[in-house]
């Protein structure tokens, strides 16, 4: 199973909800319930943050493969955690 990184900012109301929806897909699905995620403030942790390519928040990494950029939707989630599970 691989994990999956999540870039945020704590002022990105699509950050906030995709941190909601992360919980909500964890709990609604037990096969993701072990899947690592790590959620990097950007402004808290630029020197990892600087590793990555990417513009907007919340962008999805899993391993080191970008799966979404910008605005989110629980169906991103979902896809994301999909990857991860694979």
């Amino acid at each position: 199973m691989k994990s999956v990184k999540v870039f945020i900012t704590d002022w990105c109301p699509h950050c906030k909800r995709a941190l909601n929806w992360i919980e909500e897909v964890k709990t609604e699905n037990p096969k993701y319930k072990d899947i690592k995620v790590e959620i990097i403030d950007e402004e808290k942790q630029p020197e990892v943050s600087k590793q990555y390519d990417y513009y907007y928040v919340p962008t999805y990494y899993v391993e080191n493969k970008k799966v979404f950029e910008g605005g989110t939707t629980k169906e991103i989630v979902l896809k994301a955690f999909e990857e991860a599970s694979k």
